[in-house]
């Protein structure tokens, strides 16, 4: 399991999250300082480490999202590669926690994707998920031009749409991030779920 991290003042990380956060690989002293540092000592109830590598022009840049549940909160970290620009002597990375008490909580949706649905296996749910969960700060607007039911009317009706709270995303494969993830990731949208009162 390896030496646990402890910023000042904050509480060690259980050690199944903080293997999870070494086994992401990135810098995982920082992403794990960053997370304690933002406990406030409340226990972990449930948790989410998730890597993201995206290619930026001739970049590499990496992405790691930390979702831990507490009895109160959910909390995010999230870190990232912000290099400076050129002729920046060295890479920079930023990181960020926010807390979202649960009673904002508005949402946790789960897409499943199912190749070759004519063969599903009852109980697989297929070999990837993206778990999406909203809180009110981002809300993506969905609007199509509104019609009526008359085939021979032409008049501008306006515009009919949807707001869906989309405040974070992640996308999760057992092929690119292996069935350990992908049966972590539904667990964790379970435990969010069953404590936001959704489950």
């Amino acid at each position: 399991m390896g030496t646990m991290s402890r910023a000042p003042d904050a509480p060690v990380l259980p050690a199944d999250l903080y293997a999870a956060i070494v086994r992401a690989g990135y810098y995982p002293a920082l992403v794990a300082d960053v997370v304690a540092a933002a406990l406030v000592r409340e226990p972990i109830e449930s948790h989410l480490v998730h890597l993201e590598t995206t290619f930026d022009r001739d970049v590499v840049r990496r992405h790691i999202t930390v979702l831990v549940l507490t009895p109160s909160r959910l909390l995010i970290a999230h870190a990232d590669d912000h290099a400076d620009e050129p002729p920046a002597p060295q890479d920079v990375a930023t990181a960020t926690t926010e807390s979202i008490p649960l009673s904002a909580v508005r949402g946790v949706m789960l897409t499943h994707v199912v190749e070759n649905p004519s063969t599903y296996v009852p109980g697989s749910l297929g070999r990837e998920i993206t778990l999406t969960l909203g809180w009110g700060t981002v809300a993506r607007l969905d609007l199509v031009p509104a019609s009526c039911a008359d085939p021979d009317c032409d008049a501008d009706h306006g515009y009919e749409g949807t707001i869906t709270g989309d405040d974070i995303a992640l996308r999760i494969s057992a092929a690119a991030d292996g069935e350990d993830a992908l049966t972590q990731a539904m667990s964790f949208a379970r435990d969010l779920s069953a404590a936001i009162g959704q489950g």
